[in-house]
């Protein structure tokens, strides 16, 4: 644990494998420029890696005011105890007032690794960030420009606020798609600070004797139209269906966590609070009830058609658009109304439409 530092910066992990950054760090760096502003300090991004050199520019381009920058061979593939030996060493020298991670397998991993060695709080998986203030209920002493940490709990039926006010450094993980990535600016000028990582002799729990990729089957967050199943669909043919109807429209499918725990679509085109977080212009929800752990990755949608026999399903709340009615009817008529150039509204033919 380290004092608490008011001037302290706010960090990023730029998370990167294989010299390419992913979208998560350039999505907090978004957010850590807002909250940086808020707090009148620096935004830096810790980069760790081997050869990773040339990512620095997209970090400054993204916000960045300083970037600390380590390479190690043993940086070259992520492991825990060579990662966090660094961070915690940078964390000590410089002493940060905020550091936020990705909720990714790495950061998850990571982050807790770190908070446990600088003995720190960590709040896991948040959707939201902001600086406040906080007053302690039972002494009323008041704390000024708190991370306000904020996440769904008790399976998302309420959302918790939660402030780490004398164990700093303040530390999050934020969940993939929740914060919009802004726009880089190639203009911006920023310092990048190297730093002896110091791991040479470090006895290394694992040794890598070769790594292999799988990249993502689907990217859902850059899809305008997004067709989803949830376990109302039934089976893996009825979900034929949708993948008929994304062809048509040019568009993705995805499913709701139930879907996927039946197996009727793989994880990776999973939406919802333990999938991915979405903003289509389009989302088509099929036979999906629209628990709020579902809603809380795709309720941000410009547009919401549902489709569903029960016509008191939670998702009607949030739909722009609703059908109630049976799929396997309803589907088909809205392929054929597409592909002969006829008005969408006829597809609700097959149901009630409001």
């Amino acid at each position: 644990m380290i004092e608490v530092n008011r001037q302290g910066e706010v960090w990023v992990f730029a998370e990167q494998e294989a010299g390419r950054l992913s979208d998560v760090p350039l999505e907090l760096m978004s957010k850590g420029r807002e909250l940086a502003e808020a707090l009148g300090v620096p935004l830096a991004a810790v980069l760790l890696g081997s050869s990773v050199e040339p990512l620095t520019r997209t970090l400054i381009a993204h916000g960045a005011d300083k970037v600390y920058l380590a390479e190690h061979d043993l940086l070259g593939h992520f492991q825990a105890v060579s990662y966090a030996r660094v961070i915690c060493n940078l964390v000590e020298q410089h002493k940060p007032q905020i550091c936020l991670y990705g909720a990714t397998p790495l950061g998850r991993e990571l982050a807790p690794t770190v908070a446990s060695a600088m003995k720190c709080g960590l709040t896991a998986d948040c959707t939201d960030l902001q600086i406040g203030d906080h007053t302690d209920p039972a002494t009323k002493e008041k704390h000024d420009k708190l991370l306000l940490q904020i996440r769904p709990a008790f399976g998302g039926n309420i959302i918790a606020t939660i402030v780490n006010p004398r164990r700093w450094p303040q530390m999050a993980t934020v969940r993939e798609g929740v914060m919009r990535m802004s726009l880089p600016d190639a203009s911006r000028k920023g310092k990048v600070v190297r730093y002896s990582a110091g791991l040479d002799g470090l006895p290394m729990p694992l040794k890598i004797e070769e790594a292999h990729r799988r990249p993502k089957k689907v990217n859902l967050k850059a899809a305008r139209i997004i067709v989803s199943g949830g376990a109302g669909v039934g089976s893996k043919e009825n979900f034929r269906l949708l993948w008929d109807l994304a062809n048509v429209l040019g568009g993705a499918v995805a499913g709701s966590r139930a879907a996927v725990d039946l197996g009727l679509i793989d994880h990776d085109h999973q939406v919802g609070q333990t999938g991915t977080t979405v903003r289509p212009a389009l989302y088509i929800a099929v036979g999906i009830s629209g628990a709020v752990q579902h809603r809380a990755g795709m309720q941000e949608s410009a547009k919401i058609l549902a489709i569903n026999t029960d016509r008191d399903a939670p998702i009607f709340s949030i739909a722009h658009y609703g059908i109630v009615g049976d799929f396997t009817e309803v589907i088909p008529k809205m392929i054929k109304a597409i592909r002969g150039g006829a008005a969408m509204e006829k597809a609700a033919e097959a149901g009630k439409a409001w």
